[in-house]
This record gives structure tokens, sequence and C-alpha cells, in this order.
């Protein structure tokens, strides 16, 4: 018996395979203010996750010759000279998929709204290349955004990189907010990236957008003002990773970045604190690279590779109205087009306070539907004409009656403009009110009543003429037909006449 057991364990010993893993560990040499320098790690790769000795996960940011600089993920209080670091064998990545649908989280891909761990066992690294050239296609179908001064003058395409620039406190989060909710029903993934902002603020954000059905296409990444500088800086790159999973499966899905100007400020705090040589306003000589490389990614793919796009609204906060600055600058310089809000629109009650001298979509058209690119296609012009009469005529000097008639027309229109947060219009309402205030069917309407007009106008479209609001919206693929204006305008004149 003793034999049989000798025999046993002599056969185990004899087939015992030695397994050997090497694995590199480094050790913590400074610490504080959210980055540490490791030494020990010379196989380490940028932006690849490593784990300190309390378990806090850390990026490798600087590759230098004989130590490591590594951003710290979270709290660093604990992380004593000595301790140990150890990479976790993978670059910096977040899940992706319909699993994140609905969800909030953080930089990492981490839920952070209570419900559960995230269904997705795909990942995609955050930093990705954007795709080639040969890769792309023109942008040609919309994102209507619902607001109907931008949908008219200033159209977003799928696929495109619109900027949205102004003061704080003009309304920039609003457009984007009016935005994701406007695509109800649109087939448009939708993924908010806070960053920099207050967790109350955040709160009643995703409050309102529950309110509003929109949770049910979004996801929100978030990086508070309370969360590490390393973290900002990482949350706009999760968002547009996982943007570009549905991006390369065929779908459309739209990033909305607010804001760019605090993310830059926490990639020049993580620079600095590495001591990165700083440049103008003391940012690194990378900042223009920071943000290419993100808004980059946004495309509309070519058919042979599903036809997917992701579309991109950065948001920039400008100070006392300097859209010279240099981050601005970079930014304006980097999208196709930008979305102007100005204070003293906003103050003299123009809401959304647009400015469409300064805002431009270098799309154009070719990102509007046929009946909206023809309905609106004067409007640019009379709005200019508008604003240089307006100008003119504040001297006060006698007008003829022709420049009256377009100061008039143009006051009407700029009324018509006006509209509260998270009231948007369908594209087939938006298409009737531009062909009633381009072609003169409400120069009988009293300039402050142009608004309750127009709301009481859309409660009648919805009840009393909704086959007329039905074919525009059939049509909105080819331009209006002659018999489709004479009955808008036929309608517009009997309402006119009646609510008059």
């Amino acid at each position: 018996m003793a034999e049989n057991i000798y025999d046993s364990i002599l056969k185990q010993i004899e087939g015992f395979e030695p397994n050997v893993e090497s694995v590199e560990i480094g050790y913590v040499e400074e610490v504080g203010d959210g980055i540490a320098r490791v030494s020990g790690l010379a196989n380490a790769r940028y932006n690849e996750l490593l784990r300190f000795e309390n378990g806090v996960a850390g990026i490798a940011f600087n590759l230098e010759k004989d130590n490591v600089g590594v951003i710290i993920m979270g709290d660093y209080d604990n992380i004593q000279e000595g301790d140990t670091v150890s990479p976790i064998g993978r670059i910096a990545s977040v899940p992706v998929g319909m699993g994140l649908v609905g969800r909030v989280v953080n930089a990492l891909g981490v839920p952070i709204d209570g419900k559960g761990p995230i269904g997705s066992d795909e990942f995609y690294n955050i930093e990705r290349m954007a795709p080639g050239v040969m890769e792309r296609q023109s942008v040609n179908r919309p994102v209507q955004t619902g607001i109907l001064a931008i949908d008219a003058m200033i159209p977003i395409g799928r696929g495109q990189r619109e900027l949205i620039i102004g003061d704080r406190q003009t309304g920039k989060t609003a457009v984007a907010l009016d935005t994701i909710v406007n695509q109800k029903g649109e087939d448009l993934y939708c993924i908010y990236v806070a960053i920099g902002k207050r967790r109350g603020e955040i709160a009643r954000i995703v409050a309102r957008l529950e309110e509003e059905g929109a949770m049910d296409y979004t996801t929100l990444v978030v990086a508070s003002a309370s969360d590490a500088a390393a973290l900002q800086y990482l949350a706009p790159y999760a968002g547009c990773a996982i943007g570009e999973w549905f991006m390369e499966n065929g779908k459309d899905a739209l990033v909305v970045y607010d804001d760019l100007s605090k993310h830059a400020a926490a990639y020049r705090q993580v620079s600095l604190l590495l001591r990165r040589p700083p440049g103008r306003e003391a940012y690194p000589g990378d900042v223009f690279y920071l943000h290419s490389r993100l808004l980059e990614r946004a495309a509309q793919l070519s058919n042979e590779l599903g036809g997917g796009s992701l579309t991109a609204l950065p948001i920039i906060e400008t100070l006392l109205g300097d859209v010279s600055a240099f981050v601005p600058t970079n930014v304006i310089s980097i999208t196709d087009g930008q979305i102007y809000l100005e204070s003293e629109l906003f103050y003299s009650g123009q809401r959304p306070a647009l400015n469409t001298g300064i805002s431009v979509s270098r799309v154009g058209g070719a990102a509007q539907t046929k009946a909206m690119n023809k309905a609106s296609g004067g409007l640019r012009l009379q709005m200019a004409q508008f604003r240089s009469l307006a100008a003119f005529a504040q001297f006060g000097s006698n007008l003829d009656r022709e420049t009256q008639r377009q100061l008039d027309r143009g006051l009407r229109l700029n009324e018509l403009f006006k509209q509260s947060q998270y009231n948007t219009l369908p594209v087939e309402e938006q298409i009737i009110l531009i062909h009633a205030g381009t072609s003169g069917l409400l120069d009988q309407v009293p300039v402050e009543r142009i608004v309750a007009f127009r709301d009481e106008f859309r409660r009648s479209l919805k009840s009393q003429y909704a086959d007329l609001a039905r074919d525009v919206r059939n049509s909105t693929d080819k331009a209006l037909s002659d018999e489709l204006k004479t009955r808008i305008e036929e309608v517009v004149n009997n309402f006119v006449e009646t609510w008059s």
C-alpha cells in the first residue's frame, strides 16, 4: 500500500512542469497631487493600466528613461513612497455595446447609477485611431436638433463636428440637451460626457433626461468637479470610444463633450504636475493634438464599412466673448463650424442666444432635407440684411417703405426663433413656420404676438391641420411642391384671420 502511494507521488513529481511567469513590479518613488513617479517598470506602455498596492488604479502617462509618470485614478492619500505597483496587462479601455444605453458611468466605464454591473464583455481602448479618408464618405444626413434657428440656418449633419461656443450661462448645455431630447424615435444613440460639472447639476440633467424619455437611448459619462483631474482628462475619450461602437456596427451616434475648456484645464494640471514644459497660457505644447485626435474620430463611415456615423458636439466656454483665446481658436480650427451664443442676445431675451452672423456650418445645405433646404434657402440672406438694416435704423433716419418692410419681417423672424428649453419642434412644423415667415405670411401679425401666434398655430397643426403636417413630413426628402406651398399659404392665412 505504501509502495503504491510512493509510486504515485514519484509519477506526479516526474510529470510536474513548472510554470514560471515573469511579472514586472515597480516601486513608488514620489507621490502627490494625483501624480506618482514609479521606478522599475521598464516595459510599461503608454496608457497602460497599473494597480497600486492599496488597489487604486493608475495610468502610465509619462514614459521617461528611469521612471514612469503615473496619473492616479482615485484617492492618493494612502499611497506611500516604496509601495509596489504592478501592470494590469491592458491599455486603458471601457466596456462598449448596447448594455451601456440608459446607464451613467465614470471615465473608466464603471457604473455609478446603482443599477448593477454592465452586461458587456466587449472593450474598446479609449485612445483609438480616427478613420482614414478612404473609410469615410461625405456628410449628407441631418441631425435634427429641434431648434428652429439651428436646423434652418446652421444645419448639423450625421458625422459632423459642430462646436457650441459662448460665455458661461448663455445656454450652451441647453442646446446640447435639446438636441438629445429631440432624437426620440430618430434611431440616433446619444452619449453625454460631463466634464468638471457639479454633481448636483449632473443629477438634475439625468433626472430631466429620464423625465423626457431620453435615457432610453442615452449614455452619460461623468467626470465631476470633485473627481481627479486624470478622470476629467480621460472622460471624453471614453465617451468617444462608446460612440465608436455604434458607428462601427452600422448605427448612428451623437456625442456631446460638455465642456472641452475644463478638459484642457485638467490636462494642463496633469501636464504641469508631470513637469512637461508649458507654452501659451501655461498649456502644454500638445494641447492642439489633445482635441484634434478626439474630434477627428467623428465620421460618416463609407457604405462598405456599414455606413454608421459618429457626430460630435464639443462645447467651449469663452471669457467675455473672447473667441481668439488659445483653446477656443484651436477647437474652431478643428471643427466643421460653430454655433456661437452671445451674452447680449441672451440677456435681451433672445433664447437660444444664437448669433447668426458668426455662427456657421461648413456642411451647409448638404445636411438638410430637400424640403428644409428649399424653405430656408433665402433665410440667412434675409437675416443678414435685417442685421445691417437694424444697425442703420438705430440712427433714427427716415426709411423707405421697402426697407421698413424688410426690417419688420426680420423682427418677426427673430421672434419666431425664440424657443424655451425642452420645447423642440418637429421638422414638418419647422418647414411650415419658416415658409410662412420668409414669404411674408406673418407680416400682419404684431411683432410682440409672434411667439403666442406660433404656439397656438402649432397646436392647430396637431389637431385641426394634422393632414397638412403629415403630408409635409412625408415629403421632406424632396423639395416642397407648388401644391403643398399653396396649401401651407391657405392654412396660415386662414389661421391668421381667425386668430387675430
